[in-house]
């Protein structure tokens, strides 16, 4: 099994719903974005998927969240908690990749690369992962 990873950050604000401390007000984090993509069958050129493709659909992703007060984004329902951001990541390079004409969609057996998990660091040491096993 091959995995690759690329890496994107953003900033953003955002405050918890339903959270009894400090992280109900409103606050910044600059956020580190791990995607991560699995898979067994490498392309003619010896790799699993080209690093520029992916490093794309993860930015174009990350750059919708850049400098926005996530609680604005229905998606999040109001709590726009580390664990849904990654969520939404996940999907987000999934789609992007998609209308590039890439999947990435995890099928049982499947060998091609697809996308594993996204982990999202909210600092240094606190991270939450989206992922599909």
């Amino acid at each position: 099994m091959f995995e690759v990873r690329v890496t994107a950050d953003f900033a953003a604000a955002h405050f918890l719903r339903d959270y009894n401390g400090k992280c109900e007000n409103l606050h910044g984090h600059n956020y580190k974005v791990y995607a991560h993509v699995r898979g067994e069958v490498l392309n003619e050129g010896g790799m699993l998927l080209d690093f520029t493709k992916l490093k794309a659909a993860l930015r174009k992703v990350c750059k919708e969240l850049d400098h926005t007060n996530l609680n604005d984004k229905e998606v999040f329902d109001q709590n726009p908690s580390a664990e849904r951001i990654a969520m939404y990541i996940f999907h987000g390079i999934i789609n992007e990749l998609k209308d590039e004409g890439v999947d990435l969609s995890f099928v049982q057996g499947k060998k091609d690369p697809y996308l594993f998990a996204v982990d999202v660091f909210e600092t240094d040491t606190s991270r939450a992962r989206y992922s599909i096993l």
